[in-house]
């Protein structure tokens, strides 16, 4: 297996299974429901809020591995629209998950020498391989706070 492939894998680990900590998004947005997805804890942002901002940036990436600019900006990172039913939330959610499996669909087909260049043609960025591995580690983080305010939610219940 190349490179590319494994964190192709390991991408969609975290989103839809079989990662190292036993838990994925696809898993922990599947029993909540978008009223669950959009309840205000605290300051904290949204689940909602959380998965678009994850989304965000898989986005983003995908762009670039398809050759388009990098014009994201993190100041609008967590400006997702309403989601005010539960067929708005599963639209929502099935773009994510097209967009997880479309990136690593891409990662997969990435040259390895690829992987050392600078991303998005700007070595500000770092290399590909930072890039790609820093996104995985970006969701896992907030699967975590996903994680933290179910478990607040359901306290509260």
């Amino acid at each position: 297996m190349t490179i590319p492939e494994q964190i192709a894998n390991h991408l969609r680990a975290v989103y839809f299974g079989g990662n190292w900590t036993a838990s994925n998004l696809k898993d922990q947005l599947a029993d909540g429901g978008w009223q669950q997805a959009t309840t205000k804890v605290y300051d904290f942002n949204t689940i909602a809020t959380l998965v678009y901002h994850v989304g965000y940036f898989v986005s983003a990436q995908l762009k670039v591995l398809r050759a388009g600019p990098l014009d994201a900006k993190d100041i609008y990172s967590f400006d997702h629209p309403p989601i005010p039913s539960r067929e708005d939330w599963e639209k929502f959610l099935e773009g994510i998950w097209v967009d997880a499996e479309n990136l690593a669909l891409e990662i997969e087909q990435l040259p390895e020498t690829r992987l050392w260049e600078d991303f998005a043609g700007s070595n500000k960025y770092g290399n590909y391989y930072r890039n790609l591995h820093g996104v995985i580690e970006h969701i896992h983080y907030h699967l975590g706070q996903i994680v933290l305010i179910k478990k607040i939610l359901v306290q509260a219940a």
